[in-house]
């Protein structure tokens, strides 16, 4: 799709068949479909509506209901931040921004931040922004979104009070960007220029966001040299005022001493590591943060200020956790054993184990129901007795292909059963676990 096809999706005809396309759409009959809407419109025009119906219902797992009134690429989508991170990202970005005007530098932080924390950077800045000119936004609340993509970023951070503009390279991208701050009335807090990230004059704002393409002709990019901008230019960022969204697997050593970063995990799955700099830095002591948003009003955060570095070692105790991996990429499972009063079944394995039940969405906690030997006699003899016949194979620090040793148990009954194989420090065991629900944790 071209710059004149989409502008024609935007008009009074496109929106007519968009509405039409949206409410017969079914991907089992889309080509039926396709043809019904030629007798009308132009084939062009109904592939690019019938994609776009396509792309927001994908979209729908990111943006939930919003994303049936926004546009979107293949690309930009696969790249776009999930609208409850980059909301997250957004608040922290604000209230970053408004603390620097009013202390030192130093901060208090709770372990949870909620709902009402989003809207915190919503001040005199946001009525500032209502009389529509930027010229009345004070310096601190402009930052500049680099690589802005669809603007799924833009958005969020629009929405938290900032003024921001967009920046991208790519012609058709900056028009989606522009249509969809029209389509949330966001066009009176942040704008969209054609432009390099690179050399764009960063000189008037507060800071800066980017997220550098992640994709090339070969694929997904998984070395930061391969990003787009390069990463000289991340480093260059860095040395100010930014956040710099990266992917979850970078390697820690390319973190420098100046920055923070954190690794955001959503609906279980760590998206992002956010790279934080400057004055959007704080506290200024922290290195490393894991970040868990169990749902869409609250996060949870582990830091390497709480991090004593080392954790008792045990056997098998009462309950069994797992870390979400947002706190295992960022080397904090220690940190997260001293705040559930744990220890772990192995020096180095992500296990932890405690004898009280304590609630963290930080990690999936189990109780523990036996523990076997590593030994597949002993396991289905337990499952024979317990009547299993689903069951259930998660397994770390052993190698244990865990399709295969489901299938050598041969359980057959009608009871499911969940099992770890993993190991402690003196052997390997077989742990029978049940989950915890989240109702016996909330207390």
């Amino acid at each position: 799709m071209d710059r004149e096809l989409f502008r024609q999706l935007l008009t009074p005809t496109g929106q007519d068949l968009l509405a039409q396309a949206a409410a017969a759409y079914d991907e089992r009959s889309a080509v039926d479909l396709a043809s019904r809407l030629r007798r009308s419109y132009p084939g062009d025009l109904v592939a690019a509506a019938l994609t776009q119906v396509a792309l927001r219902r994908q979209a729908r797992a990111k943006f939930g209901e919003e994303a049936d009134r926004l546009f979107f690429t293949r690309e930009g989508l696969e790249q776009a931040t999930p609208a409850p991170v980059a909301t997250y990202r957004a608040s922290r970005i604000m209230a970053a921004l408004r603390a620097s005007d009013t202390d030192d530098g130093d901060t208090v932080e709770s372990d949870t931040v909620e709902s009402d924390t989003v809207e915190a950077g919503v001040d005199a800045a946001a009525e500032a922004l209502q009389s529509g000119t930027d010229a009345d936004v004070p310096h601190a609340a402009r930052v500049v979104d680099l690589c802005c993509g669809v603007g799924g970023d833009l958005l969020a951070l629009a929405r938290s009070g900032l003024s921001v503009t967009g920046v991208d390279q790519d012609p058709l991208t900056v028009e989606i960007a522009r249509a969809n701050l029209a389509a949330c009335d966001l066009t009176d807090r942040a704008r969209v220029e054609l432009g390099d990230a690179t050399t764009f004059d960063r000189s008037g704002y507060a800071g800066a966001v980017a997220d550098p393409a992640r994709r090339s002709a070969r694929g997904r990019a998984v070395n930061p040299a391969d990003y787009s901008p390069p990463w000289w230019f991340v480093e260059e960022l860095l040395r100010g005022t930014a956040c710099v969204k990266t992917a979850p697997t970078l390697p820690h050593e390319l973190i420098a001493d100046h920055v923070e970063a954190e690794w955001i995990s959503y609906r279980g799955e760590v998206k992002e590591v956010a790279l934080w700099s400057g004055a959007f830095r704080r506290p200024v002591g922290v290195r490393r943060r894991a970040t868990v948003l169990s749902d869409e009003t609250s996060v949870t955060t582990l830091t390497d200020a709480d991090d004593p570095g080392s954790a008792p070692v045990s056997d098998p105790l009462a309950y069994l956790y797992e870390p979400d991996n947002a706190v295992i990429r960022s080397r904090l499972v220690t940190g997260l054993a001293a705040r559930i009063d744990g220890a772990l079944l192995h020096p180095r394995i992500a296990y932890l184990t405690s004898t009280e039940l304590r609630h963290t969405t930080l990690a999936r906690a189990y109780r523990i129901q036996e523990v076997l030997p590593y030994d597949i006699k002993a396991v289905r003899r337990a499952l024979r007795q317990r009547e299993a016949g689903t069951v259930t194979v998660k397994t770390r620090g052993l190698d244990l292909d865990p399709e295969a040793f489901r299938k050598r148990l041969g359980a057959r009954g009608p009871h499911h059963v969940t099992l770890v194989a993993t190991r402690t420090q003196r052997r390997g065991v077989v742990l029978v676990v049940e989950p915890v629900s989240t109702s016996e944790t909330a207390h």
